[in-house]
Protein backbone atom coordinates (compact mmCIF):
# COMPACT_ATOMS: atom_id res chain seq x y z
CA UNK A 1 0.00 0.00 0.00
CA UNK A 2 1.21 3.81 -0.87
CA UNK A 3 0.06 6.28 0.12
CA UNK A 4 0.75 9.65 -1.16
CA UNK A 5 -0.47 13.39 0.91
CA UNK A 6 -1.59 16.09 -1.75
CA UNK A 7 0.58 18.72 0.60
CA UNK A 8 1.84 17.81 4.56
CA UNK A 9 1.57 15.33 7.03
CA UNK A 10 1.63 16.09 11.19
CA UNK A 11 2.83 13.57 12.83
CA UNK A 12 3.20 13.03 17.16
CA UNK A 13 6.68 11.32 17.17
CA UNK A 14 10.24 11.22 15.01
CA UNK A 15 8.69 7.25 15.18
CA UNK A 16 5.77 7.85 13.33
CA UNK A 17 7.29 10.08 10.69
CA UNK A 18 9.86 7.20 10.06
CA UNK A 19 6.76 5.05 9.75
CA UNK A 20 5.41 7.13 7.54
CA UNK A 21 8.67 7.43 5.36
CA UNK A 22 9.57 3.84 5.47
CA UNK A 23 6.10 2.19 4.53
CA UNK A 24 4.38 4.77 2.82
CA UNK A 25 7.39 6.89 0.57
CA UNK A 26 6.00 10.16 2.01
CA UNK A 27 8.86 12.75 0.79
CA UNK A 28 10.22 14.00 5.06
CA UNK A 29 10.16 17.21 4.13
CA UNK A 30 6.33 16.76 3.85
CA UNK A 31 6.33 15.61 7.43
CA UNK A 32 6.02 18.34 10.77
CA UNK A 33 6.96 16.63 14.18
CA UNK A 34 4.51 18.16 16.66
CA UNK A 35 4.52 16.13 20.05
CA UNK A 36 1.40 16.18 22.36
CA UNK A 37 1.42 18.67 24.95
CA UNK A 38 2.03 17.75 28.46
CA UNK A 39 0.47 19.69 31.54
CA UNK A 40 3.32 20.41 34.47
CA UNK A 41 2.23 17.82 37.61
CA UNK A 42 3.06 17.97 41.18
CA UNK A 43 6.50 16.15 41.32
CA UNK A 44 6.19 12.46 42.92
CA UNK A 45 6.58 12.06 46.51
CA UNK A 46 6.51 8.17 46.51
CA UNK A 47 6.08 5.93 49.37
CA UNK A 48 7.42 6.11 53.16
CA UNK A 49 6.38 2.50 54.52
CA UNK A 50 8.95 0.97 52.43
CA UNK A 51 6.67 -0.61 50.52
CA UNK A 52 7.28 0.41 47.17
CA UNK A 53 4.43 1.89 44.87
CA UNK A 54 4.45 0.90 41.59
CA UNK A 55 1.94 2.75 38.79
CA UNK A 56 0.45 1.49 35.41
CA UNK A 57 -2.02 3.69 33.36
CA UNK A 58 -3.44 3.14 29.88
CA UNK A 59 -6.58 1.30 28.70
CA UNK A 60 -6.56 -2.52 29.28
CA UNK A 61 -6.23 -3.70 25.48
CA UNK A 62 -3.48 -6.21 24.37
CA UNK A 63 -1.03 -3.75 23.27
CA UNK A 64 -0.44 -2.02 26.55
CA UNK A 65 1.31 -5.33 27.32
CA UNK A 66 -0.39 -6.06 31.39
CA UNK A 67 -0.56 -9.76 30.99
CA UNK A 68 3.17 -9.32 30.36
CA UNK A 69 3.36 -7.20 33.42
CA UNK A 70 1.36 -9.24 35.37
CA UNK A 71 3.93 -12.39 34.36
CA UNK A 72 7.22 -10.47 35.33
CA UNK A 73 5.80 -9.22 38.75
CA UNK A 74 4.80 -12.96 39.74
CA UNK A 75 8.52 -14.25 40.34
CA UNK A 76 8.40 -10.70 42.74
CA UNK A 77 6.20 -11.94 45.61
CA UNK A 78 9.33 -11.86 48.59
CA UNK A 79 9.80 -8.30 47.46
CA UNK A 80 7.78 -5.15 48.90
CA UNK A 81 5.69 -3.53 45.97
CA UNK A 82 2.03 -2.84 45.40
CA UNK A 83 1.05 -2.17 41.77
CA UNK A 84 -2.35 0.26 40.72
CA UNK A 85 -3.42 -0.16 37.18
CA UNK A 86 -5.79 2.83 36.01
CA UNK A 87 -7.07 2.35 32.83
CA UNK A 88 -10.23 2.12 30.53
CA UNK A 89 -11.72 -1.55 31.22
CA UNK A 90 -15.07 -1.19 29.06
CA UNK A 91 -12.50 -1.28 25.32
CA UNK A 92 -11.55 -5.04 25.24
CA UNK A 93 -13.57 -6.78 27.29
CA UNK A 94 -12.06 -10.42 26.95
CA UNK A 95 -8.57 -8.97 27.73
CA UNK A 96 -10.05 -7.30 30.88
CA UNK A 97 -11.06 -10.60 32.26
CA UNK A 98 -7.69 -12.29 30.94
CA UNK A 99 -5.61 -9.05 33.30
CA UNK A 100 -8.24 -10.06 36.43
CA UNK A 101 -7.82 -14.22 35.61
CA UNK A 102 -3.73 -13.52 35.42
CA UNK A 103 -3.67 -11.93 38.48
CA UNK A 104 -6.03 -14.61 40.80
CA UNK A 105 -3.92 -17.35 38.73
CA UNK A 106 -0.56 -15.98 39.89
CA UNK A 107 -1.90 -15.16 43.51
CA UNK A 108 -1.37 -11.32 42.97
CA UNK A 109 -4.73 -10.36 44.33
CA UNK A 110 -3.49 -8.67 47.27
CA UNK A 111 -0.80 -6.62 45.76
CA UNK A 112 -2.92 -5.50 42.60
CA UNK A 113 -5.55 -2.93 42.67
CA UNK A 114 -7.73 -2.56 39.13
CA UNK A 115 -9.08 0.78 39.25
CA UNK A 116 -10.69 1.12 36.08
CA UNK A 117 -10.90 4.36 34.37
CA UNK A 118 -9.96 7.62 36.51
CA UNK A 119 -10.57 11.23 36.46
CA UNK A 120 -7.26 13.50 35.57
CA UNK A 121 -7.56 14.59 39.29
CA UNK A 122 -7.21 11.27 40.73
CA UNK A 123 -4.66 9.61 37.83
CA UNK A 124 -2.49 12.54 38.90
CA UNK A 125 -2.37 11.85 42.38
CA UNK A 126 -1.42 7.85 41.45
CA UNK A 127 1.63 9.24 39.95
CA UNK A 128 2.33 11.85 43.23
CA UNK A 129 1.90 9.03 45.50
CA UNK A 130 4.04 6.79 43.07
CA UNK A 131 7.63 5.61 42.93
CA UNK A 132 7.79 3.92 39.71
CA UNK A 133 6.05 4.27 36.69
CA UNK A 134 6.00 0.77 34.48
CA UNK A 135 4.28 0.39 31.48
CA UNK A 136 4.80 -2.91 28.80
CA UNK A 137 3.33 -1.36 25.99
CA UNK A 138 4.12 -3.63 22.32
CA UNK A 139 3.39 -0.02 20.77
CA UNK A 140 2.89 3.59 21.01
CA UNK A 141 2.73 5.91 18.15
CA UNK A 142 3.84 8.25 21.33
CA UNK A 143 3.22 7.46 24.73
CA UNK A 144 1.17 9.88 26.25
CA UNK A 145 1.15 8.23 29.75
CA UNK A 146 4.80 7.80 29.99
CA UNK A 147 5.24 11.86 29.42
CA UNK A 148 2.80 12.21 32.28
CA UNK A 149 5.18 10.08 34.57
CA UNK A 150 8.22 11.98 33.30
CA UNK A 151 6.15 15.19 33.89
CA UNK A 152 5.74 14.02 37.97
CA UNK A 153 9.16 13.53 38.00
CA UNK A 154 8.57 9.80 38.17
CA UNK A 155 11.26 6.95 36.70
CA UNK A 156 9.77 4.90 34.21
CA UNK A 157 10.34 1.39 33.17
CA UNK A 158 9.14 0.74 29.94
CA UNK A 159 9.36 -0.98 26.23
CA UNK A 160 11.20 0.44 22.77
CA UNK A 161 8.68 -0.45 21.07
CA UNK A 162 7.55 2.75 18.51
CA UNK A 163 7.70 5.77 20.21
CA UNK A 164 8.68 5.45 23.80
CA UNK A 165 12.36 6.03 23.22
CA UNK A 166 11.36 9.28 21.88
CA UNK A 167 10.09 10.03 25.06
CA UNK A 168 11.92 8.84 27.89
CA UNK A 169 15.87 9.16 27.65
CA UNK A 170 17.89 6.82 29.28
CA UNK A 171 18.32 9.24 32.77
CA UNK A 172 14.84 9.05 32.67
CA UNK A 173 14.32 5.37 32.72
CA UNK A 174 14.66 1.75 32.07
CA UNK A 175 13.80 0.68 28.68
CA UNK A 176 13.23 -3.03 27.47
CA UNK A 177 12.57 -5.25 24.25
CA UNK A 178 8.60 -5.93 24.29
CA UNK A 179 7.27 -9.04 25.70
CA UNK A 180 10.62 -9.49 27.23
CA UNK A 181 8.84 -11.27 30.46
CA UNK A 182 12.85 -12.25 31.90
CA UNK A 183 14.26 -8.36 31.53
CA UNK A 184 11.38 -7.19 32.92
CA UNK A 185 11.34 -9.04 36.20
CA UNK A 186 15.45 -8.65 36.29
CA UNK A 187 14.36 -4.36 35.74
CA UNK A 188 11.83 -4.38 38.21
CA UNK A 189 13.88 -6.37 40.98
CA UNK A 190 16.29 -4.51 40.38
CA UNK A 191 14.56 -1.09 40.76
CA UNK A 192 12.23 -1.76 43.77
CA UNK A 193 15.21 -3.08 45.69
CA UNK A 194 17.67 -0.04 44.73
CA UNK A 195 16.26 3.25 46.23
CA UNK A 196 19.28 5.09 45.30
CA UNK A 197 18.91 3.94 41.55
CA UNK A 198 15.46 5.42 41.87
CA UNK A 199 16.47 8.80 43.20
CA UNK A 200 18.96 8.90 39.88
CA UNK A 201 16.45 8.38 37.29
CA UNK A 202 13.94 10.40 39.22
CA UNK A 203 16.28 13.18 38.69
CA UNK A 204 16.47 11.98 34.83
CA UNK A 205 12.66 12.26 34.63
CA UNK A 206 12.71 15.81 36.49
CA UNK A 207 14.85 17.03 33.54
CA UNK A 208 12.73 15.16 30.78
CA UNK A 209 9.40 16.04 31.93
CA UNK A 210 10.28 19.88 32.34
CA UNK A 211 11.99 20.05 28.65
CA UNK A 212 8.22 18.47 27.58
CA UNK A 213 6.16 21.06 25.28
CA UNK A 214 3.36 22.23 26.90
CA UNK A 215 -0.44 22.05 25.10
CA UNK A 216 0.33 25.88 23.97
CA UNK A 217 4.15 25.41 22.76
CA UNK A 218 2.19 22.08 20.67
CA UNK A 219 -0.22 24.21 18.93
CA UNK A 220 1.54 26.84 18.12
CA UNK A 221 3.79 23.97 16.09
CA UNK A 222 0.61 22.65 15.10
CA UNK A 223 -0.66 26.14 13.74
CA UNK A 224 2.51 26.82 11.84
CA UNK A 225 2.04 23.74 9.94
CA UNK A 226 -1.42 24.78 8.88
CA UNK A 227 -0.04 28.56 8.58
CA UNK A 228 2.73 27.15 5.85
CA UNK A 229 0.29 24.95 3.54
CA UNK A 230 -1.99 28.12 3.06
Amino acid sequence: MRWRPRAASVVNSPSTAQLLIDDYDVPPELITISYPGTDRGETAKGSTDGVVRLVSVGAVVPRKGFDVLIEALAPLKNLPWRLTIAGDRTRDEATSAQLDADIASNGLADRIDVLGALPADRVAALYVAADLFVLASRFEGYGMAYAEALSHGLPVVGTTAGAIPDTVPPNAGVLIEPNDVKALTRTLRMLIGNPKERQWLASGARQAGAALPTWEQSAKLLAGAIEALA
